[in-house]
C-alpha cells in the first residue's frame, strides 16, 4: 500500500489538520471532529449540515462555506461520524432558525444522525433529517435498506445550500432537499478498487480486464462483474440504468417536532421533454480528459432518449480515495432547482 500518510491513526486528525492551515475562512474543532463556516452562526439563517466518512473529499467538508454547508461532520475513513459530532456541529452553526441534517442513506449514518436530531430537539432547536437514496445500482445492500446516497449529495448541498443563503426556512429548506432527492438518480462504475488505509489492502480484487458496473462509494460491490468495455460501451450503460430507472417507492422517516413519523415517497423515472443537471464524477483516480470522454457519450445519449442538458458538473467531487471509475448523477432541474444552482458559492471544494 502506497499512501501519503504518517500513522494510520492520525490520518484523518492530520488531513484536517491541513484543511484548517489551508482554508481559514473555515474553523475545524478536532474534539470532536467537525468543520464549520468561521463566519457561523449566520444570523436569520437556517443551518445546513453534512457528514459521514472520510475518504470522499471534497465532500463533505471541502463543501463548507457561502452558498453551502455551514457544518460538515467527518467520520473516519469510510466510517460514519458520531451523533456527539453531529450535535456539537449543529449547536455551533445554528443562529435560531433551525438545523437540516442531509443524509446519506448508509445504516449508521442514518442511525447516528438521528440520535444526533433527537438530542439537538431536546435542546429546544428545530430540526429535520432528509434522507438521500439516488442509487439506481441497489435497492438493498449490505450498508442499506433501500437505495445508498451518492452523488445526488453534492448536488444537494449546493441547491439546498443556496436556499437556505436566500433566506429559505426550514420547512422550505426540507422541502427543497426532498424534492432534488427524488429528482436525482445516479449509477457508479469501477476499473479498479481502492485501499482503506486501516485495512491495507484493496477492498475488493478486480483483474485487469474487469469492470464492476454499479458500485457504491465505499467500495461496494455492484450489479455485475463484466469484462472492460469502451468508455462509451460503460457511459451507455450506466446511463440507460439512470434514465430507463421505473418508478421507486419507499417509505422514510422524518422529525415533524417531536417524534419520528414515516413518510412515503414515491420517485418517477425520466420522460422525454425533461430537462436535467448532468454530474460526471470521478472516483478519485481518474483524470478529468477521461471524464470529458464520458460526458460525451452521456450527452449523446440524452439527446437519443430526448432528455436535454442544461447544466453541468464535471470533476472529482463525491470520490472513493483512490479509486478509478466515474459515476453519473442526472437531477431532473425546474426553475427553483436552476436558480439555486447558478447561485453564488464559495468553499474549498466548489466555487462559481
Amino acid at each position: 500500500m502506497k499512501k501519503l500518510i504518517n500513522d494510520v491513526e492520525n490520518v484523518v486528525k492530520e488531513q484536517l489538520e491541513g484543511m484548517a492551515l489551508a482554508h481559514p475562512e473555515l474553523k475545524v474543532n478536532y474534539d470532536p471532529y467537525y468543520v464549520v463556516r468561521a463566519d457561523a452562526p449566520v444570523k436569520g439563517k437556517v443551518a445546513i449540515v453534512s457528514g459521514g466518512g472520510s475518504g470522499h473529499e471534497p465532500m463533505h467538508g471541502g463543501f463548507v462555506g457561502k452558498g453551502m454547508l455551514d457544518g460538515a461532520c467527518p467520520g473516519e475513513v469510510f466510517t460514519s461520524p458520531t451523533p456527539d459530532q453531529m450535535y456539537e456541529c449543529a449547536k455551533a452553526v445554528e443562529s435560531g432558525e433551525g438545523v437540516l441534517f442531509m443524509v446519506k442513506n448508509y445504516t449508521g449514518d442514518v442511525m447516528n444522525f438521528e440520535a444526533a436530531a433527537e438530542l439537538v430537539a431536546a435542546e429546544g432547536i428545530k430540526v429535520q433529517n432528509i434522507l438521500i437514496d439516488d442509487d439506481v445500482a441497489v435497492k438493498d445492500s449490505l450498508y442499506t435498506a433501500g437505495r445508498r446516497g451518492v452523488g445526488t449529495t453534492v448536488l444537494a448541498e449546493k441547491i439546498v445550500g443556496a436556499a437556505a443563503d436566500a433566506g429559505y426556512d426550514l420547512e422550505k429548506c426540507s422541502d427543497l432537499c426532498r424534492k432534488v432527492n427524488q429528482y436525482g438518480r445516479s449509477f457508479g462504475v469501477a476499473l479498479t478498487s481502492c485501499t482503506v488505509p486501516a485495512a491495507g489492502k484493496p477492498t475488493f480484487e478486480l483483474a485487469e480486464n474487469e469492470v464492476e458496473m454499479g458500485i457504491g462509494i465505499h467500495g461496494e460491490p455492484g450489479i455485475e462483474r463484466t469484462p472492460l468495455k469502451s468508455v462509451d460501451e460503460m457511459t451507455q450503460y450506466a446511463a440507460e440504468q439512470i434514465i430507463d430507472d421505473p418508478s421507486y417507492s419507499r417509505t422514510v422517516r422524518e422529525w415533524n417536532g417531536s417524534e419520528w413519523e414515516d413518510k412515503k415517497l414515491t420517485d418517477e423515472p425520466f420522460a422525454k421533454g425533461d430537462k436535467v443537471i448532468a454530474f460526471v464524477n470521478s472516483m478519485g483516480g481518474t483524470p478529468v480528459s477521461e471524464l470529458y470522454a464520458v460526458y460525451r457519450k452521456l450527452d449523446e445519449v440524452c439527446k437519443a432518449k430526448g432528455i436535454s442538458i442544461v447544466r453541468n458538473l464535471i470533476g472529482p467531487y463525491i470520490t472513493s480515495l483512490e479509486m478509478q471509475g466515474f459515476s453519473i448523477t442526472l437531477l431532473k432541474a425546474d426553475d427553483e432547482i436552476l436558480k439555486f444552482w447558478d447561485a453564488p458559492a464559495k468553499t474549498p471544494g466548489l466555487t462559481w
